[in-house]
């Protein structure tokens, strides 16, 4: 097992997990930065996306907090733009891949650092029992702060174009695209940001499985490297979905936005 891929796929999916973004967005430019060339990182970043949302969505799931139908829906999107980028992959160049992931690094710190905390608030007259997503419609029910708040999803048609966006980014570039995802979901589509994390985290996984298909019958998955960053993203995964009940995305957002900031910056400079 290679430790120093073992590490950074724990690190990540930590991270990953508790802000929804998915930990490949920074596991694949670390691994850029370390030496793993941009073609043979892209399949990594899936395999640890695909890993730490397994692991996270047990507890997610306890919780209430993931719209499956929501999640659903938009994913039908996501997975079939994630073979679209897959396959366009195997045909860029290593420096192309470079550009592409200090732009989606960029773009994820931009993207996080204006997410807004707390949409909906608590309605009076709901209870434990109402928690959890409606059957037949895209809304629900989450607690938050001893307190219970409805949502219903909105716009769409504009959360479906973003999550293909997303999609093909994840496929192309190996960054599960939870960067769009999340801020898609929350700001586009009016979900609260818990549940939208959640959302997501649940969802990536989805799409980087249709990436990963692809990337297998070209030859370009490395077995031992894959089982480490699994590994890894299978512990970070649970112990990022445990720190999310406990700490506030927000802030945890504004960390990850100047760590991929100077991701990309670097990326750009070596590109």
């Amino acid at each position: 097992m290679s430790w120093t891929e073992f590490g950074l796929a724990l690190v990540t999916s930590v991270v990953g997990a508790v802000g929804g973004l998915g930990g490949a967005v920074i596991l694949v430019p670390l691994l850029v930065l370390t030496g793993t060339s941009a073609r043979a990182a892209a399949p990594l970043g899936l395999v640890s996306v695909a890993a730490g949302s397994l692991s996270a969505g047990a507890r997610q799931i306890d919780e209430r907090i993931v719209n499956h139908r929501i999640g659903v829906t938009t994913e039908l999107f996501a997975s079939s733009a994630a073979v679209v980028g897959a396959l366009a992959s195997g045909l860029a160049s290593d420096r192309f891949l470079k550009q592409v992931l200090a732009l989606v690094a960029i773009s994820a710190a931009v993207a996080g650092g204006r997410r807004k905390g707390v949409r909906n608030v608590a309605q009076p007259g709901l209870s434990a029992a109402d928690v959890g997503e409606h059957i037949g419609a895209l809304s629900g029910v989450y607690q938050l702060d001893g307190g219970y708040v409805p949502y219903e999803a909105r716009r769409l048609r504009l959360g479906a174009a973003l999550f293909a966006v997303s999609g093909l980014l994840a496929g192309l570039a190996g960054a599960s695209g939870g960067f769009i995802k999340t801020p898609a979901t929350s700001e586009a589509m009016h979900v609260p940001v818990r549940v939208a994390a959640a959302t997501t985290t649940f969802t990536i996984g989805i799409t980087s499985a249709a990436g990963l298909i692809v990337f297998a019958l070209q030859g370009r998955l490395d077995l031992p490297t894959c089982a480490a960053v699994s590994a890894g993203s299978i512990v970070g995964g649970r112990i990022g979905a445990g720190v999310q009940s406990r700490l506030s995305p927000p802030q945890v957002r504004r960390f990850l936005s100047a760590l991929l900031l100077v991701v990309g910056v670097i990326l750009l400079v070596r590109g």
